[in-house]
């Protein structure tokens, strides 16, 4: 697909589903055939978060996202620690000068291990421009086997300011689709009890607009809070905005 054309299909998406299979074929292109890409809104000195409400995509195997993602690897990966850091490109070949320099801690030499055995060593890390000092978002492009770091790295001399440009855009069209790779998912009743909230409307407002009783409105306001895990309505409404359950046609 042209650059062009790709552009035009991934900011009509309608899906992250849809945008995600657009970006990897693309991102193919370049040779690069595993993606990881994470986001968080949820980011302390300490923490990135409760790791239920990131948002992860990647076409890596079953096998490296149970024990990267599932067993937590990733909180001890050298480039997630630069892309915490630091913002824009960086090459993989930057882990050969932090092994050499002694900088790697014990955690992270065995990242890079595990990574090594999963053919997971050549590669580009793109760390996104954050709106704010709770939010945190990067793509890992490895790439194929067969490929070495030399090949990778005069390829991106190259076309590298056209991938961050396309990996920007994608980054910043996820944010505006809904994700439903959450378990944390909200029910019609509930998006729309948040919705009518969001709006300023009372309980009993609410009750009147959706047919319902004060008590039926209660409860679907509760369960959302048990859903995503907050103390406070108001902290619901806010928190299904940044998911894009509420405030967004057909979420």
């Amino acid at each position: 697909m042209m650059r062009r054309d790709y552009l035009e299909h991934l900011t009509n998406a309608q899906s992250i589903e849809e945008l995600w299979t657009l970006h990897c074929d693309k991102m193919a292109d370049y040779g690069f055939d595993r993606l990881l890409y994470g986001f968080t809104r949820y980011r302390t000195p300490t923490s990135l978060g409760d790791p239920e409400d990131f948002v992860i995509l990647t076409n890596h195997q079953a096998e490296y996202r149970e024990a990267f993602l599932g067993k937590g690897l990733y909180f001890h990966a050298p480039m997630v620690r630069w892309a915490l850091e630091n913002e824009g490109a960086c090459s993989w070949r930057i882990l050969g000068e932090m092994t050499n320099n002694g900088v790697l801690t014990e955690s992270e030499r065995r990242v890079i291990e595990f990574n090594r055995s999963m053919n997971v060593t050549v590669g580009y890390s793109i760390s996104f421009k954050s709106i704010s000092p709770r939010t945190k978002g990067a793509i890992a492009l490895t790439a194929r086997p067969g490929i070495d770091q030399d090949e990778i790295d005069a390829m991106w001399a190259e076309n590298g300011r056209d991938i961050v440009i396309m990996n920007n855009v994608a980054h910043l069209k996820i944010l505006t689709l809904p994700y439903t790779g959450l378990s944390r998912e909200l029910t019609r009743r509930q998006r729309e009890a948040l919705h009518w909230v969001g709006d300023g409307k009372t309980t009993q407002d609410i009750a009147l607009l959706m047919g319902l009783t004060s008590a039926t409105v209660e409860k679907h306001l509760r369960l959302a809070r048990v859903t995503l895990n907050v103390e406070t309505t108001a902290q619901a409404v806010l928190k299904a905005a940044f998911l894009n359950q509420i405030y967004v046609l057909d979420a």
